[in-house]
């Protein structure tokens, strides 16, 4: 599992029948500062997240084909929770807001 932050949402009229109902996202993995760690990637939304909730996603098949109740669904990637705080040491402490892009 990995910590992500979603940073937007996929519309997609032609898709495998696994995926009709479902939401997909694109999520940016981040470290445990909030700051991105890897390359975004789609994720479907088993938590009904929001862009800019910081995100728990399973990057495991088996798992996130279960999340989504499919077994034979072409998944890698689910959304399994949004994140309130993160707690290292007995302290908790908020993921920072991202910063707002300029153009």
């Amino acid at each position: 599992m990995r910590l992500a932050r979603v940073i937007g949402t996929l519309v997609s009229t032609v898709q495998h029948e696994a995926f009709i109902g479902h939401k997909l996202l694109w999520v940016q993995p981040v470290d445990d500062a909030g700051h991105p760690a890897d390359p975004p990637l789609v994720a479907v939304d088993g938590a009904q997240a929001g862009i800019g909730d910081y995100v728990l996603v399973v990057q495991e098949g088996k798992s996130a084909r279960a999340v989504m109740g499919n077994d034979k669904a072409p998944c890698e990637a689910v959304v399994a929770g949004v994140i309130d705080y993160v707690e290292v040491g007995g302290r908790q402490r908020l993921l920072a807001p991202p910063r707002e892009e300029t153009r």
